[in-house]
């Protein structure tokens, strides 16, 4: 059986060197490394995962919850951080939180099967969560934030984000407006919500309980709310999605209606990659989702390294992105502006 000794002398390092190769690969020097994995391969040499986790007590392995992978926003982030972790030396496993898969995730990082775990959604009532943290389980949030939890949280400016959307379209004449939002336990949903309907009002145009639509992150709920809104005799000058997923619904509405994007303007959140696809040109406020997923992984591994350092919230600012489906034809960032923590 090859050993490490045995990569050790091929690569003409100490063993203590091939060890970090697996357990901390950013540490070393992009040479040394390359020198250790060509002997690795040559040798077909093949690390016990279980004797190096009674070792280090380390599983090198990390845990992702998402929401819904059919929501192109998610697959970005995980993008992101499986670039990170990787180049960190850590593999991924992701749980999708619909059945109570975060359950799972919660019950691994208490029986020590990850190193640690990041949730791109929680809400205020995980009672599980609550107590994984209370014991200094390694966890940060990523793009959610939920109040009196004491870890690592990594959002956008939300509100800021939301009051922006009302700005544009009052600015623009469009004083008759829906708003279409996710799930209200969800920070994202309701923090943006709270943005736009408060500007709104400050500026003596509320929006009615009629035109405000609470329900799941998903384009078939929101293609059914937008065809309710649009047969209505008063129906909507514009619409403000929660997140680009809903915004694709209510464009896919409106072509079902040949109804055009001047009629009824739409306006997402997330700007993710489809979102500039000339087939749906939504405008959209943008998030930096990958810078924030580089950050949400480099803070877990931080936690996992010192457990003991007072949590952290980053907070991102946004863009205001014009596209098409306000009907106008040229594209332009606003910058949105905000005061972090």
């Amino acid at each position: 059986m090859v050993t490490s000794r045995d990569v050790a002398e091929l690569a003409g390092v100490s063993q203590a060197t091939v060890s970090r190769v697996m357990s901390s690969p950013a540490k070393l020097s992009p040479a040394t490394r390359a020198r250790v994995q060509a002997a690795m391969e040559t040798l077909g040499y093949v690390p016990h995962a279980g004797a190096q986790a009674m070792k280090t007590r380390r599983t090198n392995t990390i845990g992702v919850v998402v929401a819904d992978l059919t929501n192109p926003f998610y697959p970005e982030v995980l993008d992101e951080l499986s670039r990170e972790l990787d180049t960190a030396g850590f593999r991924v496993v992701i749980w999708n939180a619909g059945g109570g898969s975060h359950h799972d995730a919660l019950k691994a990082i208490r029986e020590h099967a990850v190193d640690g775990v990041i949730f791109t959604t929680a809400t205020e009532d995980s009672v599980e969560l609550q107590a994984a943290i209370e014991k200094k389980s390694p966890i940060v949030l990523i793009n959610r934030v939920v109040e009196g939890l004491h870890c690592d949280q990594v959002t956008s400016s939300n509100t800021e984000g939301g009051a922006a959307v009302a700005d544009y379209l009052l600015d623009n004449s469009r004083t008759r407006v829906a708003f279409i939002g996710g799930a209200e336990n969800a920070s994202t949903s309701r923090e943006r919500a709270k943005g736009f309907l408060d500007r709104m009002a400050e500026r003596g145009h509320g929006v009615p309980e009629h035109f405000r639509f609470h329900g799941g992150f998903s384009h078939d709920v929101s293609a059914q709310v937008m065809n309710r809104l649009l047969a209505r005799a008063d129906r909507p000058q514009a619409v403000f999605c929660a997140n680009d997923l809903m915004a694709f619904g209510a464009l896919d509405a409106l072509q079902a209606n040949r109804i055009p994007a001047q009629d009824c303007w739409v306006i997402g959140y997330d700007d993710v990659d489809m979102a500039a696809w000339d087939s749906f040109s939504l405008t959209t406020v943008r998030q930096p989702s990958r810078e924030m997923a580089r950050v949400g992984a480099r803070m877990l591994l931080e936690r996992i390294h010192a457990p003991g350092e007072p949590p952290r919230r980053v907070n991102f600012p946004c863009d205001l992105i014009v596209r098409g489906s306000t009907g106008l034809a040229e594209a332009a960032a606003r910058p949105i502006d905000f005061v972090g923590d």
